[in-house]
């Protein structure tokens, strides 16, 4: 599996996830963010490029506290498309998997 694929100019990264150790939905929403951060980084972009992101949470009541943490991450302005679904993780510890397409 890949972590960040190219494409001209679009940037697909894989499915993140937090710390399976981490029980705070907000707390891995802020570890996956971070991931995301920095994989966009090694990529040439940042968070002000993403055009789609997709979120699974186990269960979908994270959602408000997900959103909040979503929402103080992206810059003003920049906000992506975006569907958020509840599904069951590869791992039950794991409460939000997060995959985004950029740009450069």
């Amino acid at each position: 599996m890949s972590q960040i694929v190219k494409y001209n100019d679009l940037i697909y990264l894989s499915g993140q996830v937090g710390n399976k150790d981490t029980k705070d939905l907000k707390k891995q929403t802020s570890e996956v963010l971070e991931k995301i951060e920095n994989l966009l980084k090694d990529a040439e972009s940042d968070k002000s490029k993403i055009l789609s992101a997709t979120i699974y949470l186990t269960d979908i009541n994270f959602f408000e506290d997900m959103n909040e943490v979503w929402d103080n991450w992206l810059p003003t302005n920049c906000a992506p498309a975006r569907a958020t679904v509840e599904a069951k993780l590869a791992l039950p510890e794991l409460l939000i998997e997060i995959c985004i397409i950029a740009t450069n």
